[in-house]
């Protein structure tokens, strides 16, 4: 008995059975290949259904492929899903794991990030209380901003990337790229905030950072205090107290690798990064804002008054 699929076992019967020099009726190939012969005379019954059914696949694929493609940003499954809905064309995520796994379309996969050293040279005591508690969407749209500091290796050097992100509505409001970790990319990335997002914040606007150099550097403090912001920082080598922000870095970084690598120099990987940022905050839907770009989010706030959040959906009963 041929051990194989049997859709398999019975397109080697049909090949077998339709070959002039064959002798055998169907039934002796069916018995001799240790399945039925009714089963294989349905399974040639259904064969156009099977080739509709392969053309609907092929044609929701191109789909996927394109909503994974989109700007050049690989996305996971629920990008996919999300951008499909954008483009009139809603597929359900199974349906989209399902495609991938038959087409061979792989995820990127979300790498740790090895490059977490600080600098020393400015690090003072004054640290700030962790005012902000994990409370990220709870004080509503501009009332929590997050910051930290990513690295981009690039050309046997590094590109410093800081932003300041919005953590209820993921918005990024001000970003700024540096090849060196000097502070004043950061304050100038604060002056940015100040311009574009001012009047938006109040005396009431918290500040999250970690415990980084740059964040309790004078400058800093002094510029933060002259906004009128208030400041919160993370517990020492706590992570989790600023989570939403690594989360953005590794997203970010995910999605700009293939594009920074392909880059000749310095400025080529800045204009990366700033048309990242665009996409992120316009054309990025993400799933926790019930499908909403981040700045779609704030505007509905500011329209509705109402808090973007993650659906929540009622407990399933357990049956007896």
């Amino acid at each position: 008995m041929l051990e194989s699929k049997p859709s398999v076992i019975f397109g080697v019967i049909r090949e077998t059975a339709s070959d002039p020099n064959n002798k055998l009726p169907v039934s002796r190939l069916c018995e001799a290949a240790g399945v039925s012969k009714s089963g294989y005379y349905r399974w040639l019954s259904h064969e156009q259904t099977r080739a509709a059914r392969e053309a609907r696949d092929e044609a929701d694929f191109a789909l996927v492929r394109e909503a994974f493609e989109y700007k050049g940003y690989d996305k996971g499954v629920r990008g996919i899903c999300m951008r499909l809905e954008r483009m009139k064309h809603p597929m359900n995520p199974k349906k989209i794991r399902r495609l991938m796994r038959k087409y061979g379309l792989r995820c990127p996969i979300r790498k740790a990030n090895p490059y977490r050293r600080m600098a020393k040279a400015m690090k003072t005591d004054n640290y700030a209380k962790n005012v902000l508690e994990r409370n990220f969407t709870g004080l509503g749209p501009r009332k929590a901003l997050l910051t930290d500091i990513t690295y981009i290796p690039f050309k046997g050097h590094f590109i410093y990337v800081s932003p300041v992100i919005d953590a209820c509505t993921k918005e990024a409001l001000a970003h700024r790229a540096s090849t060196s970790l000097q502070v004043d990319f950061v304050i100038a990335m604060l002056g940015d905030l100040k311009r574009d997002h001012g009047d938006e914040l109040s005396p009431d606007t918290l500040i999250h950072s970690d415990q980084g150099c740059h964040y309790t550097s004078k400058i800093f403090i002094e510029t933060v205090g002259s906004m009128e912001l208030a400041r919160s920082m993370s517990r020492r080598g706590n992570c989790w107290d600023n989570a939403p922000q690594e989360s953005f870095f590794g997203h970010m970084k995910d999605e700009i690798g293939d594009k920074i690598a392909a880059c000749e120099t310095d400025e080529e990987a800045f204009a990366v990064i700033d048309e990242w940022f665009d996409y992120y905050n316009n054309d990025r839907p993400i799933w926790g804002l019930r499908r909403m770009t981040p700045v779609e989010a704030y505007a509905h706030y500011k329209e509705t008054g109402e808090i973007v959040a993650p659906k929540k959906y009622p407990k399933k009963r357990k049956t007896a």
